[in-house]
């Protein structure tokens, strides 16, 4: 008997089915989404949707990810046992805007309303400018909750702040609340059409005349990833992770949030105001880069 069609493959398989991905053929001659591979000769065993066991090469398949959005209703619950919490090294920022790229596409944002900006700061006229990326600073006490009158937004126990774009009813009193100008209005329909149910946890697919923001991606937090904006960071400026384990990663350094606050003299942006946001900065000092304006929002420089 082909060792392939033992038990204990077709355990295997199951297993991997029931555990939320499940393996699919590609196309004759095609590539996986992440790189080509060169035919080894190697077979795997995968199931039909009838039923039956088939021999396909190894190079034709690939994983779909069959993680469903949260519902409306699950999105009002944290993660349990998390608090999460953002910091942004400014001394590391250069513009290069690919955090905005990946927040508007991951969001399915038009360029005229990003959840996230980069903004351009001096602190004096003797002092030189700096990068400044701002988005929604997920506040323990955050004044949008206070005064949504439908209760649209709302506080998770890890620490997200989301809105519900099926209870918003467009008012923008949160908007006004909000003293970091961190929301945007959803003046049009969404520029491409969404295929899947509506999930706060996604902010997708939005709904013309209500309020969106930076979300920290819970989607991707339910899967063990990080929000979409850090990784797409040429320059590692953006750090993220869970208050109570004391860790921060932006994806190619992973250390103690406590350490880093402590040594980098991190500060909370108008703390005065008592929000209590959950996003940390690093002042912007040993800048890694010089400041340059640039004409071209999507280059590097």
């Amino acid at each position: 008997m082909d060792d392939s069609l033992k038990p204990a493959g077709r355990r295997q398989f199951i297993k991997k089915v029931s555990s939320g991905t499940m393996l699919t053929i590609t196309g004759l001659g095609m590539c996986s989404v992440s790189s080509c591979k060169q035919d080894s000769g190697e077979k795997t065993t995968v199931m039909t949707p009838e039923g039956k066991l088939v021999q396909v090469p190894t190079t034709e398949i690939q994983e779909l990810d069959m993680h469903h959005p949260a519902s409306p209703k699950e999105s009002r619950k944290g993660i349990p046992g998390k608090k999460f919490v953002m910091v942004v090294d400014l001394a590391k920022c250069k513009n290069a805007r690919k955090c905005i790229n990946a927040c508007d596409k991951h969001h399915n944002l038009t360029p005229d309303r990003p959840y996230i900006k980069v903004l351009e700061m001096q602190d004096n006229e003797k002092s030189s400018p700096y990068w400044m990326p701002k988005k929604c600073f997920q506040c323990d006490n955050p004044p949008c909750v206070k005064v949504c009158p439908v209760g649209a937004t709302f506080k998770r126990t890890d620490g997200i702040v989301l809105v519900d774009n099926e209870r918003c009813i467009g008012c923008r009193f949160c908007m006004a609340a909000c003293p970091y100008s961190a929301r945007i209005f959803n003046w049009k329909e969404p520029p491409e059409e969404v295929n899947q149910a509506y999930s706060p946890e996604t902010s997708t697919p939005s709904k013309i005349g209500t309020v969106g923001k930076c979300d920290f991606c819970p989607d991707m937090l339910r899967k063990n990833k990080l929000p979409h904006c850090i990784p797409a960071c040429p320059n590692g400026v953006i750090y993220f992770g869970d208050e109570i384990d004391d860790t921060v990663t932006n994806g190619e350094e992973t250390v103690r949030f406590s350490t880093l606050l402590k040594d980098k003299a991190g500060y909370r942006y108008m703390e005065d105001l008592g929000t209590k946001p959950r996003v940390y900065y690093l002042p912007p000092v040993d800048r890694l880069f010089p400041f340059e304006k640039t004409t071209n929002e999507t280059s590097e420089s």
